[in-house]
């Protein structure tokens, strides 16, 4: 029986003395959760617990469940040894000897992540999250196509005529005139800042980023890698862009850092992506910015089945990472790709 549970790959199974440390491990929770049995065993479970579960109590609630009804069953995030989450199948299951004293607990977890990917692509909650997707970018593209079609023209009109009267009057009025063709020109280079931001640069979610660090970040040291096995679906893509671009409009506002680096790369069936920079960290941070970007960003990738987090201590920089699906959708109009 030891040879068998130690040998399966598909499930983590180990044990847990009754206070919560490790006391076994087999090649599945190896394979699943990243630890080998000598780095992990003796520590307490709820490593394996994102911080938010962590905080409000999730892990010894659990156990005093298994240890009061028997089990305890639940699906949910969970934190491998790399930080990233996967969606898991837990059961804990108390064990007693002969005598009814809790010798410990037995634990099994599934990674069902890409299960759990697979379904979303196909229910009605995900058919109408790529919807709303479409609506939101169709809504942006047109509004900055306006700023840029209509309203710049306009305000390009109106300082060339500035000019021109600037110059067929005495200097001491020409002089009041100049000072509002800069403020046009001032309100030009904002809006097509703004008509920039409304539409994602380039063909491709990487080309798309590599465009927007060029021109956002200019003055900082910055890095985009990735290792992407194929340009995610429309919506991901957008997902993904503007959750970086929120971080990196954080970082250029509010962080004071040096540099910044964007990685992507491919992971259970989805898109996995960290900002990382070298400035003051997250809760210096947090105060300057009022949350909101950080909560945009943390419900757009909730929204779209995935997970955010952020951390970074103070002085010592900052990293937003999440994950998002990226299984294509067939039963929906297709939106354009970035």
């Amino acid at each position: 029986m030891r040879l068998l549970v130690q040998s399966i790959r598909d499930y983590a199974i180990f044990m847990l003395d009754p206070r919560g440390r490790i006391v076994s491990w087999n090649a599945g929770a190896q394979r699943i959760k990243g630890y080998t049995a000598e780095e992990i065993i003796g520590t307490h479970f709820s490593v394996f617990y994102p911080p938010e579960d962590v905080a409000a109590g999730k892990p010894p609630m659990e156990l005093e469940t298994a240890a009061s009804d028997g089990r305890w069953e639940e699906e949910g995030w969970r934190v491998r040894k790399d930080g990233t989450r996967f969606w898991a199948s837990v059961v804990i299951t108390a064990l007693y000897d002969e005598h009814g004293d809790l010798r410990g607990f037995g634990k099994v977890t599934r990674d069902l992540t890409e299960r759990r990917s697979m379904a979303r692509a196909l229910d009605e909650r995900g058919l109408l999250l790529a919807h709303l997707v479409q609506a939101q970018e169709r809504e942006r593209r047109r509004i900055a196509s306006d700023v840029h079609d209509d309203t710049i023209q306009a305000m390009i009109a109106v300082g060339m005529r500035l000019r021109a009267l600037g110059e067929r009057l005495p200097e001491e009025d020409a002089a009041a005139v100049r000072a509002l063709d800069d403020a046009v020109e001032s309100a030009v280079g904002r809006l097509r800042d703004l008509a920039f931001r409304l539409r994602p640069p380039g063909d491709g979610l990487v080309e798309g980023l590599a465009a927007y660090l060029e021109r956002e970040m200019a003055g900082m040291a910055y890095e985009l890698a990735h290792d992407l096995s194929g340009e995610p679906p429309a919506e991901a893509a957008i997902t993904v862009f503007r959750i970086c671009q929120e971080a990196l409009t954080n970082v250029r506002k509010h962080a004071g850092a040096n540099s910044v680096s964007v990685r992507l790369a491919s992971l259970d069936g989805g898109i996995h992506v960290r900002v990382r920079d070298d400035g003051i960290g997250v809760a210096n941070r947090e105060s300057q910015d009022g949350h909101f970007g950080l909560i945009e960003m943390r419900e757009r990738a909730e929204t779209a089945g995935g997970w955010w987090d952020i951390r970074g201590a103070p002085g010592e920089g900052t990293s937003v990472e999440f994950w998002v699906p990226a299984i294509p959708r067939a039963r929906h109009d297709p939106i354009s790709p970035l």
